[in-house]
């Protein structure tokens, strides 16, 4: 098989199948930034063949307008918008309305939108006995999975994905009420009681809250704190076509609930190579025991023959440094601060760790810069928040990113059921033989 490139204005891609008189000459589409891509649609109808990608790390799989990666050059923009820039002068609930209707809101639209989701935050009194259901040390992403799953049974005024105005409630609702199943998961698993939402809190604040106050004594919010829970979930919000978006994609082409698809994006995002990278940082860490230790964990990750992993460094895209790392690491200086927090070994562990990511021919040479994961584990550690809670943060901040590509994906006219191909390498046609002939 052999391919070339025509044409000046709109390329080609000529593929001859060798051996045969067949070719096709396929599109080459253009996005407004980024590499091109090849329309290869109709390249089984025309030879025969599908393209063989695991993984599907070089193949589109859709066309969208919310977020552009730039691996390469550490570039992260959410709506054309550097995440940088909407991590210090933003906030998640703004952020939240970018994502989902492409344009930063007016003042009035933002407080439109803001009050829309507050009045969303309370959830259906009866979904308070979904979680009796559970064992009380069941893993709270366990717990998130299962009740936002059941969503669709107490909102089903808005299964409709056809109708616009259906899509927007479903859309409000599932933004507002799974930071409050996800604090309940959390209560429910330590014995404490239930908070309920308060409407006079931000959205990082009223989060906060419900994890951390309980009714015997008054809860204040610390502007530090909420601050950086804000750019947690702003970071966190939207990452392209990752395993978790596609799911919820691949869900949604099914014509599934939203509430459906959610849950399988959680799922998705369980995973420990996806949305458990923070937590394995901090158990990584925790092995490496005191800063002395590391320079024998660098020479076993080195070694070839050692099965020890370096978790928080590199990343799949990231092929520079995490632009969303920077933002963490001085979030986690702050949050220290304001603890009083000024020896933590953690912390020394992790400055040594960067020291030797950004000087160590090894790392340099394989681009192994640390990533979102390594710092935002020890902000949370520090503002008290146990590690099986980690990913269930995740998915708090990701909902906003699956409601907003769920949406993208429905009102997307060409949009398909998601139906992947394969490589069959399996036994080919052959007759049954009844047990008693067999050996």
């Amino acid at each position: 098989m052999s391919s070339s490139a025509t044409g000046a204005a709109k390329p080609t891609v000529t593929v001859t199948l060798d051996g045969s008189n067949r070719n096709t000459s396929l599109p080459v589409l253009s996005g407004s930034i980024g590499p091109d891509v090849v329309d290869i649609r109709k390249l089984y109808g025309d030879l025969g063949v599908f393209t063989f990608d695991p993984g599907y790390g070089a193949t589109a799989s859709c066309e969208s307008k919310i977020t552009y990666i730039d691996g390469d050059a550490g570039v992260l923009l959410y709506r054309g918008y550097p995440i940088e820039q909407l991590a210090e002068q933003s906030d998640f609930i703004e952020v939240s309305y970018l994502l989902m209707y492409g344009e930063l809101p007016s003042p009035a639209q933002l407080e439109a939108f803001r009050k829309g989701v507050t009045y969303h935050t309370m959830v259906h009194e009866q979904l308070r006995r979904f979680f009796d259901g559970f064992r009380r040390d069941a893993h709270p992403m366990a717990v998130i999975c299962g009740v936002v799953g059941a969503l669709a049974a107490f909102y089903h005024d808005n299964l409709d994905i056809n109708d616009p105005h259906q899509r927007e409630i479903a859309a409000y609702r599932l933004i507002a009420k799974i930071p409050t199943i996800a604090a309940w998961a959390y209560k429910y698993s330590i014995g404490q009681p239930f908070m309920y939402p308060r409407n006079d809190l931000s959205y990082a604040e009223n989060f906060l809250y419900m994890l951390n106050a309980v009714p015997a004594e008054p809860w204040t919010p610390n502007p530090i704190l909420s601050r950086a829970m804000d750019r947690i979930l702003v970071l966190h919000a939207d990452h392209e076509q990752n395993a978790s978006t596609s799911t919820v994609r691949l869900a949604g082409s099914t014509g599934a609930n939203p509430f459906a698809c959610v849950a399988a994006g959680i799922a998705a995002l369980w995973g420990p190579a996806h949305g458990g990278a923070n937590e394995a940082v901090l158990k990584m860490l925790g092995e490496i025991g005191s800063p002395e230790n590391i320079p024998h964990f660098i020479s076993e990750v080195k070694d070839k023959n050692s099965h020890t992993k370096l978790m928080g460094f590199g990343h799949r895209v990231y092929k520079n440094f995490d632009p969303r790392a920077k933002i963490m690491k001085e979030t986690c200086h702050e949050v220290l601060a304001e603890l009083g927090i000024k020896d933590e070994p953690l912390l020394d562990m992790a400055m040594e760790m960067e020291r030797i990511a950004l000087s160590d021919d090894y790392f340099i040479q394989r681009k192994l810069y640390p990533n979102v994961d390594f710092y935002s584990g020890i902000i949370l550690k520090a503002m008290g928040i146990p590690t099986s809670m980690f990913t269930v943060l995740f998915a708090v901040a990701r909902t906003v990113g699956w409601v907003s590509q769920w949406k993208e994906m429905i009102e997307d006219p060409s949009q398909r059921i998601g139906r992947p191909r394969q490589l069959y390498t399996g036994a080919t046609q052959r007759d049954y033989v009844s047990l008693g002939r067999r050996a």
